[in-house]
């Protein structure tokens, strides 16, 4: 049995924040979580609606951050509706939100030190120390948890913007598996010293590394792949790799979206193109043989000792170019992303 696990990092927009500031977060919380857009709503809850019609579970990596601005009810907003309908909630961080936490916030996070870790880093939750990783990444386990959530066993970083000490960081709170290493993203914020021929679980610096999914790309002689996420491939390539990974005795498989992924660019419509590939792959999901959707809460992945190189499904010139005008005619009508 293949267990495929539909990731979806839950976040409210960073960007809309600078723009609206604590003001806009009902507005914020339309455009990133909801996915309002006329015609009808294509964020969590449609997601959600499409998995409960699939019978498909799906594992929701929910950023608490904003809960420094916001207060916990903005996360239990998020985190409710979700365990309701019995998905599983785990951990994401976009470290941006720190900048824009006031000093009695920052002090929350970081103790006595304040906001200086908060005013000396950058974007991603690699470029903090150790140390301010391990407070970081307690305080997110324990604002989530705040607004509802169980602890939380599993993690991805905001950006897939992790490194070694992130890892480390997460075992030392107790956290046992990290699902950042992104390989088939050429240019990844990613810094976790993995190869980017490292498709399979790994035991990495005190946790279980489960890298994201991935198909092989043009130029895969060299290595190239191309990474499993709805806006990346086309419905017919994920249902053909997860078929591959079937057919391969692959235990596990990670496909990635986001909250607000079925959305235009502008995050004003619904994106029909990726909408409908995501239905068809959630659709041929539920209908395909020795395989099922898996959680974490549900059924944590099992490492083996030696973990088996992972076969990529090859590269198919047809399949390829009928994503390339599929990607072109979505880029045309909804922006490109």
């Amino acid at each position: 049995m293949t267990n495929v696990y539909i990731t979806i990092d839950t976040e409210y927009s960073a960007a809309h924040f600078l723009r609206a500031g604590v003001a806009g977060r009902v507005e914020n919380f339309d455009r990133s979580i909801r996915g309002a857009a006329d015609g009808g709503d294509v964020g969590v809850g449609y997601q959600m609606d499409v998995f409960d019609a699939h019978g498909i579970k799906a594992v929701f990596f929910v950023d608490p951050m904003p809960a420094l601005v916001w207060g916990t009810g903005a996360i239990a907003d998020v985190i409710a509706p979700i365990l309701a309908r019995g998905h599983d909630v785990q951990l994401h961080c976009h470290t941006e939100w720190l900048k824009f936490a006031d000093a009695d916030a920052l002090r929350a996070v970081f103790g006595d030190e304040g906001c200086g870790p908060a005013l000396n880093a950058g974007r991603n939750i690699k470029d903090y120390t150790l140390t301010d990783q391990t407070h970081i990444l307690r305080y997110a386990a324990q604002a989530l948890m705040a607004a509802g959530a169980p602890f939380p066993v599993a993690f991805r970083a905001g950006n897939y913007g992790a490194n070694d000490d992130t890892l480390r960081a997460l075992a030392a709170i107790g956290i046992a598996y990290d699902s950042s290493h992104c390989p088939g993203i050429a240019r990844s914020d990613c810094d976790i010293s993995l190869p980017k021929t490292q498709y399979a679980p790994v035991r990495h610096c005190g946790v279980d590394e489960m890298p994201i999914g991935a198909i092989a790309a043009t130029g895969s002689a060299k290595g190239g792949s191309r990474h499993a996420q709805v806006t990346a491939l086309s419905a017919r390539e994920m249902i053909a790799a997860v078929r591959f990974a079937r057919a391969n005795d692959v235990p596990n498989f990670t496909l990635v979206s986001h909250s607000f992924e079925l959305l235009s660019r502008d995050r004003m419509r619904a994106n029909r193109t990726v909408k409908r590939r995501f239905e068809q792959f959630c659709r041929a999901l539920s209908r395909m043989p020795g395989v099922q959707s898996a959680t974490y809460k549900d059924n944590p992945p099992a490492l083996l000792t030696t973990p088996p190189a992972v076969p990529l499904l090859p590269h198919n010139p047809l399949r390829t170019g009928e994503r390339m005008i599929e990607q072109a005619v979505s880029n045309l009508l909804y922006g490109a992303g």
